[in-house]
This record gives C-alpha cells, structure tokens and sequence, in this order.
C-alpha cells in the first residue's frame, strides 16, 4: 500500500513538491537495530540496484532528482523524482524501496487517466478540498480501495482487504475473508418418507 506515486495538479505543483521535500528532509533515515528512523534497510541488494536503475533511467528521459542520498549497504534514504511521465519505468514499475514519483497533470481528466495507467491497483488516495468532487473521482479510479483525503495505507480487521488488476486476488478481513476461504455447500438429511409426485 506504500505510495509510490503522486499525481499533483500543475498549478500547485512547484509548491507541494518544495513543502514535501522539506517534511521528507527532515525524516530520519539509518540502521534501525540502532537509531529510532523512518526509512532503515530495504530487503537486499536488488533492491537497491532496482531504485537506482528506476532512477536513472527516469533521469535519462527528462526526471529531475529532488531528493536522495548515497545508500549505506542495504539502508537507503528517500528519494524523490518530479516531472516522472509514463515513459519511464519508475512511473509503470513498482520499486520496493523509498522512492517516490511526482507526475504533474492539467485536468482531473487527466489525473484519472494517469492513476488508472498501470497494470496494478491494490491501494490509492484522492485529496481535495470539495468531498463530493474527490469522491467522485475515487469512483472512477481502478484500485481495490480509494481513501479521500487519507493516504493509501489503511486497514481495518472488518473491511474487505485486496486489490485488482495485477494487484489482486480476491479479499480478505472480516466476511469476506470467510467468502474467499470456503466454499458453500448444502448437505440434507432425510429423516421421515418423502412424497413423490409420480
């Protein structure tokens, strides 16, 4: 459910993308076996390599690195990449590590489009001022679960937990962790004669 891309309307972008490196900056990152940090180690090397390809090959197409730092071993800062498009691979391809793209759009026609332009749809997130219009627009995005003016990671024991697309199959939590889980069958017993017709 970790964010990794983030569409912003042109208007406001130079703005969100300046307020967000800063609350990003100021996140602590290293070993967590010996500081208390937000961003420690990623799962190995690959991962590593992975971001670092993402990266540069979203540099490469036109991208401007915003935030990032040298990784030591396996623990990595956060990185942040504005004017991603979908050319690139760090807009189609999920990164597994603390890396994060800023795609700028025009209308919310477009932004739709953009947020429905992926083979993967578990968790996204509408923000805006008008609760009606970001609603609507939830209805309209291809995700197993769409928060307004929430961030894509939320779970509750109750609700209905998975995505679509390439993102998911079926659901779990609650009811429907027991509709995915069984399959429902009917078994009688006969107990006294039973009239038949012919």
């Amino acid at each position: 459910m970790s964010t990794e891309r983030i569409l912003v309307d042109r208007r406001v972008a130079d703005t969100f993308a300046q307020k967000f490196v800063a609350k990003v900056k100021a996140l602590p990152w290293g070993d967590p076996s010996k500081d208390d940090v937000i961003f420690g180690a990623v799962v190995g090397m690959p991962t590593v390599d992975r971001v670092h390809n993402l990266v540069n090959d979203a540099v490469a197409k036109g991208a401007k690195v915003l935030l990032s730092g040298e990784n030591q071993g396996t623990i990595m800062p956060a990185t942040i990449v504005d004017y991603v498009t979908p050319d690139m691979q760090l807009f189609r391809e999920e990164s597994f590590g603390p890396s994060v793209s800023i795609t700028r759009f025009e209308t919310v026609e477009e932004a739709i489009q953009l947020a429905n332009d992926t083979e993967y749809g578990l968790s996204a997130a509408v923000f805006g001022r008008d609760i009606a219009r970001a609603v609507e627009v939830a209805k309209r995005i291809d995700s197993g679960m769409c928060h307004v003016n929430g961030p894509t990671v939320h779970d509750e024991a109750q609700m209905p937990f998975g995505g679509v697309k390439a993102s998911g199959y079926g659901r779990f939590g609650g009811k429907s962790a027991i509709n995915e889980f069984t399959e429902l069958r009917w078994i009688t017993i006969q107990t006294t004669p039973r009239h038949y017709p012919f």
